[in-house]
């Protein structure tokens, strides 16, 4: 398993738009075979700060999901609402892989 964390960098001008920008990058995620762990947004004070986690199967999964992603008018409309708005100033990506408790315990610190 591999998951994609992004950070992004949006404006809180913007919250409303970037939720929907969120909303359908969540639906496409899932129909084209990841599971995505969802969109962590600004709870309290002013911040610029956002998040969202999603996995593939494999790197090899994420790279067939990328490449509908200039051509799938669903990707595009997500984009659309991207660009439109303004929401995301700036994004980075990463690849991770999880580490996760073996007996479905939370690990103790």
């Amino acid at each position: 398993m591999i998951t994609c964390v992004v950070y992004y960098t949006i404006d809180p001008a913007q919250i409303e738009a970037f939720e929907r920008f969120a909303r359908a990058w969540m639906g496409l995620v899932a129909r084209h075979g990841g599971v995505h762990h969802g969109y962590f947004l600004p709870a309290e004070g002013a911040s610029d700060r956002a998040e969202a986690l999603f996995s593939f199967e494999s790197l090899a999964a994420y790279e067939r999901y990328r490449a509908r992603f200039g051509s799938d008018p669903d990707f595009l409309a997500a984009d659309r609402i991207r660009d439109e708005s303004g929401c995301v100033l700036r994004y980075e990506r990463t690849f991770m892989r999880p580490l996760l408790p073996t007996d479905g315990a939370a690990v103790a610190s």
